[in-house]
């Protein structure tokens, strides 16, 4: 079990927040959760000075690519795979093309991580007279989504300085449109627009891997009608 004093990487509290509490079910395409999921992993690394961003001939249309500054694992199944990536790259991979790439089974590495450290569990449930078979991953206790939504809310609200974690975990909830999932109980535009300022105010490079994943979930809905 993860020790509720540790901070969850910010990959497993997006999926979190990125879910129903009570049905399991996400509040958008998993594909599109997954790209986020991408850019949390991405972000992370930033964060601890494994990866940064420059531009570089793979980029298209000053899109900026990719780089491993540090290549040690740091013990986590998901980051070390990240890292791993971008090792065996030829040359440091743009944006977001690396983005799409690695959110590609991510939705089901992160979830498998959950399950594995006990956040979530896994439960059968069935509809039409049993015909229907639902798979569903519920959390084994709401603390995790809870004090996430709370760290938000007094973000939004101005009460705490925001930590660069917790900066970049609100520009990626209104990237994704997940600001009206989070209990605020408040208007919910005023609410992304104070957390989108917030987050906008830090690190280059995180709102730079945020705007990507706008991009990228973009990107996946164009493909859907094409």
């Amino acid at each position: 079990m993860t020790s509720a004093s540790a901070p969850l990487p910010l990959r497993d509290e997006l999926f979190l927040l990125g879910h129903d509490d009570d049905t399991g079910q996400p509040h958008l395409y998993r594909q599109a959760l997954a790209v986020g999921l991408a850019g949390a992993v991405l972000i992370d690394l930033f964060l601890a000075g494994r990866v940064g961003l420059a531009s570089g001939d793979g980029g298209s249309d000053g899109e900026q690519c990719v780089g491993l500054h540090l290549d040690q694992p740091v013990g986590d199944l998901v980051a070390d795979a990240a890292i791993a990536s971008l090792r065996q790259a030829r040359s440091a991979p743009p944006l977001r093309p690396w983005l799409r790439g690695f959110a590609e089974d991510l939705y089901e590495r992160t979830r498998a991580g959950l399950q594995e450290a006990g956040i979530l569990r896994h439960e059968v449930r069935r509809r039409f007279g049993g015909l229907a078979r639902i798979d569903c991953y519920l959390s084994t206790d709401t603390r995790w989504a809870v004090v996430a939504r709370a760290r938000l809310r007094h973000l939004a609200a101005g009460r705490h300085e925001p930590t660069n974690h917790t900066a970049a975990l609100a520009g990626l909830v209104v990237t994704l449109g997940l600001t009206s999932h989070l209990y605020l109980g408040e208007d919910t535009a005023a609410v992304a627009a104070r957390l989108r300022v917030v987050a906008g105010q830090h690190h280059r490079p995180v709102c730079e891997i945020t705007a990507a994943v706008d991009a990228a979930v973009g990107d996946l809905a164009t493909a859907a009608y094409r």
